[in-house]
């Protein structure tokens, strides 16, 4: 068993371009070493294997066994260098790193006017791009050189540097307090999902407005605004208050409109603050504003101004595909939609390494509702089980369920009647670990569970009080978004009245043109 993906140089050396393995080659050359150096020809092999293979590389003898850790760290730190002096690595941030690095050679030398002339430049650049820690690193380097060199250059440099300090402490510090919520609400999010009950939604609202600071929005610059959008934003989520979401996602995405260099400094700030926005454009159904949107972000993307480092690209494949598919969701334009399905294969292969299986499964189950919504039921089970036997992936157990859930009814649209009876053991087997199903789920199960009982006769009048009994749930609070994962409505309102359920979907898609 190949073991690549565990070895970091390896991974590392396989995410270069060519151009990047040019510059590297041509910087090792810049350092006047032997072209047979031991790095380099480690580089060469490493580059050539399809996989990592120790055994391999011992074989070549470049390095004895004991020496080959060392090495390898070696050639990783090199290869960070090489890409830290790329051009496309290069911004605010690295210079900023740089301009301080400048700074404290001037300082050992001795140079202090030098160091502080550098120091007051880099200090008035980290404030415009709102870079404010590297601003306070700066300021108090700035201290600590006054502290040894008055230059008396300017009356009272000891107060402005105290309170310029002071200023920017209190910056970072609702900063972090911000960011820190924000995180911790995600992380909440992801262990225990959205809230279920009001029991729970009051926990979270304690919890939320007991850990948010003390602040004047007046006097909040981008960088704390963004924090604070972005913190009420993941409570509306986690409350389901989507109407909510719609309104600090807007927020979002408005403060990079009105900040539009930040939207080339924080990329992927910028990525996910239109991705937010598109979901919860999408949960409130609002199509209109949701395509334009999508098209806005696209319009940004292609923009030669924008930053197209492997993150930002890898990412900006997720949102804008991920959001293609809601779209025909939207629309019900589900054969449409499956243009889009062999890209989406292709990108997720190329992407491997850079996005999470959790989203890949997300694919997986968006892919299997395109083909469930134009009726191919087989394609759709093929695409669940990928889900299902996931035995290894650590994912919301809500993807898990539904996916469990739609196998079920697309198994039993096939007819496959078997099978249907060994995915019911398996999914209740699954749903027995599961504390917290929704209302809906509950009586998706016991439905498909008693259909074997129920006569040809009588399935059309099963089908009625099932949608009776699930159309109450359709804008409760904390059981609505059960449908935005299946439309079991629509799906049984096309049993109901004997026609296709994408052609149900499209006739409410035509009042979604808000």
């Amino acid at each position: 068993m190949t073991n690549h993906q565990k070895d970091p140089l390896f991974i590392l050396i396989k995410s270069l371009s060519k151009s990047e393995k040019r510059q590297f080659k041509l910087y090792v050359n810049r350092l006047g070493v032997n072209a047979d150096a031991k790095f380099l020809a480690l580089f060469n092999l490493l580059d050539k294997l399809n996989d990592y293979d120790e055994k391999e590389i011992l074989k070549q003898n470049i390095v004895k066994k004991q020496q080959l850790s060392n090495l390898k760290a070696h050639l990783y730190k090199q290869v960070l260098i090489s890409l830290r002096m790329n051009p496309v690595n290069q911004n605010i941030r690295t210079h900023l790193r740089e301009q301080l690095d400048f700074a404290t050679i001037l300082y050992h030398k001795g140079l202090y006017k030098q160091s502080l002339k550098i120091l007051e430049k880099a200090k008035q650049q980290a404030k415009d791009n709102q870079e404010k820690n590297i601003a306070y690193e700066i300021v108090e380097f700035e201290k600590l050189i006054e502290t040894q060199y008055i230059t008396r250059s300017i009356q009272g440099r000891a107060d402005e540097l105290a309170e310029e300090a002071k200023e920017l402490s209190r910056q970072n510090v609702i900063t972090s307090k911000l960011s820190n919520l924000s995180l911790q609400l995600y992380g909440i999010m992801l262990k225990t999902n959205y809230v279920k009950s009001d029991e729970e939604y009051k926990e979270i609202a304690d919890y939320f407005y007991s850990h948010l600071p003390k602040y004047e929005l007046d006097e909040l610059d981008f960088r704390e605004k963004l924090w604070l959008y972005k913190a009420y934003l993941w409570f509306s989520f986690l409350a389901q208050d989507f109407l909510s979401a719609y309104k600090y996602s807007s927020k979002l995405v408005d403060l990079f409109k009105e900040n539009e260099p930040m939207i080339y400094l924080n990329p992927v700030f910028f990525l996910k603050s239109n991705h937010y926005l598109l979901e919860a454009l999408f949960y409130v159904s609002y199509k209109s504003q949701f395509k334009e949107t999508l098209e806005n972000l696209e319009d940004v993307i292609a923009d030669e101004k924008f930053p197209k480092n492997d993150n930002v690209i890898s990412l900006s494949f997720l949102y804008i595909y991920t959001n293609k598919l809601n779209l025909h969701f939207m629309e019900g334009t589900f054969e449409e939609g499956l243009s889009l399905v062999d890209t989406i294969m292709t990108k997720l292969k190329n992407h491997s390494d850079r996005i999470d299986k959790h989203h890949v499964m997300i694919f997986y189950y968006k892919i299997a509702c395109l083909y469930f919504g134009m009726g191919d039921n087989k394609n759709c089970i093929l695409y669940l089980k990928k889900i299902i036997d996931n035995k290894n992936l650590s994912m919301r157990e809500d993807l898990m369920c539904f996916a469990r859930v739609l196998s079920l009814v697309a198994h039993y649209e096939a007819g496959m009647d078997y099978h249907l009876e060994v995915q019911l053991r398996s999914t209740y087997k699954f749903l027995l670990k599961m504390n917290d199903l929704h209302e809906v789920q509950k009586e998706m199960i016991k439905f498909l569970r008693n259909l074997g009982n129920i006569f040809p006769q009588d399935l059309k009048d099963e089908f009625k009080k099932l949608h009776r009994r699930l159309k109450k749930y359709e804008n409760h609070p904390y059981e609505k978004r059960a449908f935005l994962y299946l439309d079991i409505i629509s799906w049984l309102e096309s049993k109901i009245e004997n026609r296709p359920v994408g052609t149900i979907i499209k006739e409410k898609a035509k009042f979604l043109n808000r």
